[in-house]
């Protein structure tokens, strides 16, 4: 396994890009560039956070995130792949896949001449009883006065498959009941609450209650409205044809035990750029799947 010093004397940038052990070797990268600071975590290639210069946070994670090996992060941004929510016929497999808990290499960083930070990942291994397939998988970002991100896989074998995937975005709200998610007017969603049940979005989000939502056909851009910190979050994505909406508000955040605080929910939505359910990807052999997103703010 490598050590901080020698992915430092590898891929470290100087007064830009620095490796650290966050505990228990549990290494982690932090970038301090022209446009802002953001720190990303080897295990899940899992961006923690990311806030542009004079700014507030944009990305939400937990006070009392756990980072531990083999553990999923509370907040940041997981990577969902290669399916999304349970697995489709073996239910004892993780939900959401494998691939935000376990280690991925670093395999290049660079510096920009426009100031942003650029750090691609491979996954480390994948363990063949959960994947059986020629299908490896790349995050590459590039931080700065955007946040883009990049998942990439590619079906090296002889057969096709089936990709889900997400970018299990949470962003930092100034209070969840307050905001306006706008962009999803008129798609059908699987509601998720209770019994599922498929119903149409009549106008704008606003969020009073638990939300679990998976927006179908849904590949234009939305938008979080933020009257209290006066700023819209924009989300633009590619090759991405769900959008997940979710807050587990009061009563589920306390059986979770990870939000910080009985009102830790307040702070935080997910808007998840995905390919989930009934959107999943066909992979067929040679072929190459990049889901992309593109994060931006905007002052009001």
């Amino acid at each position: 396994m490598s050590t901080v010093a020698t992915l430092d004397d590898d891929y470290g940038i100087k007064g830009e890009l620095a490796f650290r052990d966050a505990g228990n070797g549990f290494i982690v990268i932090d970038i301090d560039n022209t446009h802002c600071t953001a720190t990303v975590a080897l295990q899940g290639a899992h961006l923690m956070s990311w806030t542009p210069k004079g700014q507030e946070p944009v990305i939400w994670i937990s006070p009392v995130a756990t980072l531990a090996r083999g553990k999923s992060i509370r907040g940041g941004v997981p990577i969902c792949w290669p399916w999304f929510g349970a697995h489709a016929s073996n239910p004892s497999l993780p939900g959401h896949g494998f691939a935000r808990t376990v280690a991925w290499d670093v395999i290049h960083t660079a510096s920009l001449k426009n100031g942003s930070t650029v750090v691609h990942f491979r996954i480390h291994g994948i363990n063949e009883a959960q994947w059986p397939h020629e299908a490896p998988v790349e995050m590459h970002m590039v931080i700065g006065a955007t946040l883009d991100m990049e998942l990439v896989t590619e079906n090296h074998g002889e057969e096709g498959i089936t990709i889900g995937d997400a970018l299990h975005a949470y962003f930092c709200v100034s209070d969840v009941s307050k905001i306006t998610v706008r962009g999803l007017d008129g798609c059908d969603y699987l509601d998720k609450v209770g019994p599922t049940v498929r119903k149409k979005q009549q106008g704008d989000i606003t969020i009073a209650s638990e939300v679990d939502r998976i927006y179908f056909d849904q590949g234009q851009g939305v938008i979080i409205e933020d009257p209290l910190l006066q700023r819209h979050i924009r989300i633009e994505k590619k090759h991405s044809h769900s959008t997940i909406v979710w807050n587990p508000w009061i009563e589920k955040s306390r059986k979770m035990g990870d939000f910080g605080s009985d009102d830790g929910y307040l702070g935080m939505v997910c808007v998840e750029s995905a390919n989930a359910d009934e959107d999943v990807v066909q992979l067929a052999p040679g072929d190459t799947h990049r889901l992309r997103v593109s994060y931006s703010v905007e002052k009001r």
